[in-house]
């Protein structure tokens, strides 16, 4: 196998594994094993677990980047692409593998010291805050930017909660009561 695929697939059978078993409970040798490679091939491409880990977190964010961008902006404009975000949410649930977000997954399973990874996902959830924040300029202007942040916040809050208590109660509940905070707070 080329350099490249060795490695999107050691990547994929990870990504795999930590998002169903979790980042602590899946070692190095059962992503080996898994992805069916060696040790050192695996070495070859990836100093530790924990850069694993953070290749992982991107692959994951990449894929669900592009989705929800796509799902939003395939929604009429207005509030109805606010909306959106709680509908793709909807959606996520409903896949057979739903098991909340890779993010928050992590953060809980790795020490305070551990920077690196949690660098990686404050990016990402400051990249969604920022998804967001366009998505209100676009379709719900405060007239200033102050506003539409904290707007944007707001909203990234309600998500955030929103996805965290669906997988905990394994209900869409959540994510319909988020939407309707996510309305209310948009009168």
């Amino acid at each position: 196998m080329k350099h490249s695929l060795v490695r999107q697939h050691v990547i994929e059978t990870a990504s795999d594994l930590f998002y169903r078993k979790g980042y602590n409970l899946t070692g190095i040798n059962e992503i080996i094993k898994e992805a069916g490679i060696a040790k050192a091939t695996l070495y070859n491409h990836f100093a530790s677990k924990e850069d694993i880990c953070l290749a992982y977190l991107k692959y994951r964010n990449d894929i669900f980047t592009q989705d929800i961008k796509n799902f939003v902006n395939n929604t009429e404009k207005g509030k109805a692409q606010l909306y959106a975000l709680f509908n793709f949410l909807k959606e996520f649930f409903d896949q057979k593998d739903f098991n909340g977000c890779w993010c928050l997954n992590t953060i809980v399973e790795i020490p305070q010291e551990n920077k690196k990874i949690r660098k990686e996902i404050q990016n990402q959830k400051e990249e969604f805050v920022s998804f967001i924040k366009s998505i209100v300029e676009k379709n719900h202007n405060q007239n200033s930017d102050q506003k539409n942040e904290e707007l944007a916040r707001q909203i990234y809050l309600i998500y955030e909660g929103s996805i965290s208590e669906s997988k905990l109660h394994q209900s869409k509940w959540p994510i319909n009561a988020g939407l309707t905070i996510c309305k209310n707070i948009l009168q």
